[in-house]
């Protein structure tokens, strides 16, 4: 069905047998039975672990290959008081991952340092410039995080300066895999670990495991560094499934009741100290200031931050990390703006079935996000392009059931380099490459991708009728959480339904909707919902007419009052 432009995809309802099964064993009504039995779930046990995940239910460490070598090499160099340098990527995932080695080995051993590369000068993984500060600095062992699996050169390059390497990551591998003492990384085809989704930091966190059960270091001890594993599998967007879930579950815990000092003045400065910080609270406005460092001046501070133990130090830290993400946004969205005016201004690129935008003058640290903010209005496989060392370097994000790597792929020869998956990716081309790009990019995207495709996407878990909607309802719902790919917050469809006649219009420009939602059956029961950038519906709703709403249930907090709220994604008038 479509829906002002939107289609609306309804799941798999489960198997009937089972789902009857399950509101028998767990006494529940049958729209959460359904969402128990699309997530796998067909019996109480199965219930159970997933309502109350357990530590106890994370995988020996021991299963992934290399571990025990990469254990006996940290402990060699604890033993002979060698230098370790910790070295990771500049983004959430590959900053948390050094704080969380960092901190871990510092508590029990003192030459230990940390290198984060620069983003504009060395490029994402590992540097040569990198190696040669572990040479100048001293050091013997570098542990790379959220990098180096395909790194074979700098590898072999730091082998010949005497310098050992430990790889923990967790994107995909090329045909070879580098030659270091240990390579971390369950994505490896050789390597039988049971969870293939885990964040960079997740396996920085398996390793510590490892080191601590080979040392008679307590599990309770590693519980505090779980906050930065719930940060990390968050904002990389991983699968919330299996081991993950496990790990965020217990690391929200950690964030809402203890975190470490320089998270919690993030959370400060993000205004959330009052309030249950859930995924989302991580994805939107922990997440963006950490990444804020690496993307305008250096990730080195957003890892000071984190592994800081001074509250007042922190604050400082905090308050400049929050000031970059304060100019991050601000450039974002002016250079958001300036893409939608060139489109506006071009009929014949509103036409395209993609865009490609290059401005030499454009930031290359937000083209990422301008890239996301344009499928939002131009709804199509988008690249955005900027100038840096002489070459065009780009970020590219693709819409629903579309593979983008291949498409990207399919330039390939035009590229100096690429990398990436099916939804985004990053590549570098010569600037006199840019118009053939465009031409070609556009070519294989008209030609493979379904007309349906360039519609934007609502899918809907179940139906339900708003009397469904109970306090036990939304209790039960909650312990769904925490919420992210594989396991995304519910969104429900109720057809016909009517603002009771207080609905208006919120927002600056009157851009949002703020309805009271009432059905036939029940017109007496009214539920609060808020529409963003609907507001040009409020004609028809204040009219009075019916319409289908599809939107997922939360909690709004306003002036100390907790409400349910409907958080209304799409509508479809009778």
């Amino acid at each position: 069905m479509t829906a002002m432009g939107k289609n609306w995809i309804l799941k798999g309802q489960g198997e009937g047998e089972k789902v009857e099964r399950l509101c028998g064993q767990l006494n529940i009504t049958k729209p959460l039975a359904i969402l128990l039995a699309q997530r796998g779930i067909s019996s109480f046990d199965g219930a159970k672990s997933f309502f109350r995940p357990e530590l106890t239910l994370l995988h020996d460490p021991f299963l992934m290959k290399d571990m025990d070598l990469a254990i006996e090499r940290i402990q060699a160099a604890v033993q002979n008081q060698e230098k370790i340098l910790i070295y990771g990527d500049y983004d959430v995932d590959g900053t948390t991952s050094v704080a969380l080695v960092y901190t871990f080995l510092k508590t029990f051993y003192e030459a230990i340092d940390f290198y984060i590369p620069d983003r504009y000068n060395e490029g994402y993984g590992v540097s040569t410039k990198g190696i040669d500060y572990a040479r100048e600095t001293g050091s013997t062992l570098i542990i790379a995080l959220d990098c180096g699996i395909k790194a074979i050169d700098k590898v072999k390059y730091a082998k010949h300066h005497s310098i050992d390497f430990i790889i923990c990551d967790h994107h995909n591998p090329g045909d070879e895999i580098p030659p270091a003492i240990a390579v971390l990384d369950p994505k490896r085809k050789d390597c039988t670990y049971p969870d293939k989704e885990l964040s960079g930091c997740g396996v920085g966190f398996k390793l510590i495991q490892g080191y601590a059960a080979r040392n008679g270091i307590p599990f309770e001890e590693l519980i505090p560094f779980l906050d930065l594993v719930a940060v990390s599998i968050a904002s990389d967007i991983v699968s919330v499934t299996g081991e993950n879930r496990i790990l965020a579950y217990y690391g929200l815990k950690q964030l809402n009741e203890n975190p470490r000092t320089g998270l919690k003045t993030i959370i400060e400065l993000a205004g959330i100290v009052d309030k249950t910080i859930t995924i989302d609270d991580v994805v939107f406005k922990i997440g963006p200031r950490i990444n804020a460092a690496g993307r305008m001046e250096s990730g080195k501070s957003a890892v000071s931050l984190l592994i800081a133990e001074d509250r007042a130090l922190a604050k400082v830290m905090g308050d400049k990390i929050n000031s970059y993400n304060s100019d991050r946004r601000n450039i974002d969205t002016s250079i958001t703006q300036e893409a939608l005016d060139i489109i506006g201004r071009d009929p014949e690129l509103q036409k395209r079935k993609t865009t490609v935008l290059f401005n030499p003058g454009w930031h290359k640290g937000v083209i990422g996000i301008v890239a996301s903010r344009l499928i939002d209005n131009w709804y199509r496989p988008t690249v955005i392009l900027t100038e840096s060392n002489g070459l065009a370097t780009g970020s590219a994000r693709s819409v629903f059931g579309f593979d983008l790597y291949q498409a990207v792929d399919s330039c390939s020869d035009l590229l100096e380099n690429f990398g990436g998956h099916k939804y985004a990716a990053g590549l570098t081309l010569k600037i006199e490459n840019i118009p053939i790009f465009q031409q070609r990019f556009e070519k294989f995207v008209t030609e493979t991708i379904d007309p349906e495709q360039l519609i934007p996407v609502v899918e809907i878990d179940t139906e339900i009728s708003l009397s469904e909607i109970s306090p036990k309802f939304f209790r039960i719902l909650k312990q769904f959480e925490p919420f992210g790919p594989g396991n995304m917050a519910p969104v429900f469809l109720t057809e016909n339904v009517v603002d009771n006649g207080t609905g208006k219009q919120v927002g600056t420009n009157g851009e949002h909707l703020k309805l009271n939602l009432i059905q036939e059956e029940d017109p007496y029961k009214v539920y609060p919902a808020i529409a963003f950038q609907q507001g040009n519906l409020y004609k028809h709703i204040n009219m009075g007419q019916g319409f289908d709403a599809c939107y997922s249930l939360e909690e709004n907090e306003f002036m100390g009052r907790v409400n349910l709220q409907m958080n209304i994604k799409d509508i479809k008038f009778d």
